[in-house]
């Protein structure tokens, strides 16, 4: 049997999985009586750990939130894994909390075994990850965490947005979700004034207060995620085209992603895709890349694009005879 303390923190350690535990399965899974148990339990309670108790055939015990965070018991791979997320938190793209995450690390890292201390060293040290060439904007820790508090609590925002072309306007937001995206945050909601939906770089938002009423939520006309990363990469496409091709919308739709441009279905045999890139060369070679036939009409610099790009690979698969050799 456990001594009392060595029983006590074993029983914290169960109850802190997120479960409901009954006494009985307790005391089997720490060898003693259920009333010692319900003892055990009293003394947590009188330590400031709030665990709650249900009566009943389906009653058990369970940790609950308190007035404070209680000290957490965390196995070998838990507390390697908040060790490494602290330290990616701390040269992260959100602002405000570098320095928490190093108070934070320092706790952490000084009472880790020195087995695991081992481990969490040779991931950094070892595992380095590639700099970005574009570092990314940084968005600030309170803003995030007004914006998800709205997003849960489904409380309007305003703020101040400044769009991709630097205009700046005021917004009336009902917040659904945050997306990250990269080095990029974005929030989905749905724009009061205009009547639609709405993406929203956060690093360009400046919220005002106070917010706005609650609201009635809606239903997300589409996944959060996909609306980003489609919503996003039209965002930077210098060149747009619709393109009919010949395959139904649903194959299509299994070939691309969202990023890549949205499917329309004209019939059972064909769909227009409207798509885009920075440059008609890489839409010219995206397009081929389909492995369908499609038809493309405008704009005219990638019809011409795809002209010579046809005329190349005509050439690159003709016939020519050797070269002589000496």
């Amino acid at each position: 049997m456990l001594e009392t303390s060595a029983r006590l923190l074993r029983l914290l350690s169960l109850l802190q999985t997120p479960r409901e535990w009954t006494g009985t399965e307790l005391a089997e899974r720490l060898s003693v009586s259920a009333r010692t148990i319900r003892n055990d339990v009293e003394r947590l309670r009188t330590l400031g750990y709030p665990v709650h108790g249900t009566r009943g055939a389906v009653g058990g015990y369970r940790l609950g939130a308190g007035a404070a965070l209680p000290p957490l018991l965390l196995d070998d791979e838990e507390a390697v894994a908040v060790a490494i997320g602290l330290r990616t938190a701390a040269g992260g793209t959100i602002t405000g909390v570098e320095e928490t995450s190093l108070r934070a690390l320092a706790k952490l890292e000084k009472v880790l075994p020195s087995r695991l201390r081992r481990r969490v060293d040779a991931i950094q040290r070892y595992a380095v990850a590639v700099p970005r060439d574009d570092p990314g904007p940084r968005v600030d820790a309170d803003t995030l965490s007004t914006l998800t508090a709205a997003c849960r609590d489904h409380d309007r925002v305003r703020f101040d947005y400044r769009g991709h072309d630097g205009a700046e306007s005021r917004r009336d937001v009902e917040p659904y979700q945050l997306v990250n995206w990269g080095r990029r945050w974005y929030l989905v909601g749905f724009d009061v004034e205009r009547d639609d939906w709405r993406n929203f770089r956060v690093d360009r938002i400046s919220l005002r207060t106070p917010g706005g009423p609650r609201f009635v939520p809606r239903s997300l006309p589409e996944e959060a995620v996909d609306r980003v990363r489609r919503g996003a990469s039209s965002a930077s496409w210098r060149y747009r085209a619709r393109v009919v091709v010949e395959v139904s919308a649903e194959r299509l739709a299994e070939r691309i992603n969202p990023a890549i441009g949205a499917v329309t279905p004209v019939d059972g045999d064909r769909c227009v895709l409207d798509t885009g890139a920075d440059s008609v060369e890489t839409l010219a070679v995206h397009l081929g890349s389909l492995g369908v036939d499609f038809t493309v009409t405008e704009p005219p610099e990638l019809v011409a694009a795809l002209r010579v790009l046809g005329e190349r690979y005509r050439r690159a698969t003709e016939s020519r005879s050797a070269p002589p050799t000496e």
